[in-house]
């Protein structure tokens, strides 16, 4: 498939569902880049370190067919102080062809940038979070669809997360989930 999926690495990043993420787009066949604030070398809120396919510049990042935020408290904390990275999520939030997606603590930075309002969102549950979506449509869904954003709750929401977003951009995340033995999974679950 020609799509192409930008997912974000700031310091601090969740681990389980930045890797989770990274893998199941890949394995749909999407043009996948790890993309960093920082530095070729990013270390996440467990001291698990990822390099980087690019490292965010001020230019050439609007084209791409969606951009990804995984969660982390302290990623959420540094992915909303960059400037660049909010310019970025605002321009992709205004273009309708476009998909902006966040999962866990990372809903909280499209809030602060300003993209959830009169939306309906989900993050991961408390009081740090939900204050932040006052002007939005707080659900308690496992995914939540609005339009061309995507949000979800926490590291065990990430496979259902990655397979919403395989989906959205036209793929087919069944193919995925039967390899992943994921019916199996729910069977445990239930």
């Amino acid at each position: 498939m020609d799509r192409r999926v930008m997912v974000i690495l700031a310091e601090g990043f969740e681990e389980g569902e930045t890797v989770t993420i990274i893998d199941v787009l890949r394995r749909a066949g999407f043009e996948t880049h790890a993309v960093s604030l920082t530095g070729e070398l990013v270390t996440g809120a467990h001291g698990m370190r990822l390099m980087a396919d690019r490292i965010l510049d001020s230019e050439g990042f609007r084209d791409y067919d969606m951009i990804v935020l995984p969660g982390g408290w302290g990623a959420a904390d540094n992915m909303a102080a960059d400037s660049r990275l909010t310019e970025l999520l605002r321009w992709y939030a205004a273009q309708p062809e476009k998909y902006v997606a966040a999962m866990c603590a990372a809903p909280g930075v499209l809030a602060k940038a300003g993209i959830t309002a009169g939306k309906t969102v989900t993050s991961y549950p408390g009081p740090k979070l939900e204050p932040l979506f006052e002007d939005a449509r707080y659900s308690t869904d496992t995914v939540a669809f609005d339009d061309h954003l995507i949000t979800s709750r926490g590291p065990a929401t990430a496979l259902p997360f990655a397979f919403a977003l395989v989906d959205q951009l036209g793929g087919d995340s069944a193919f995925i989930k039967e390899r992943f033995l994921y019916r199996a999974l729910k069977e445990y679950n239930d």
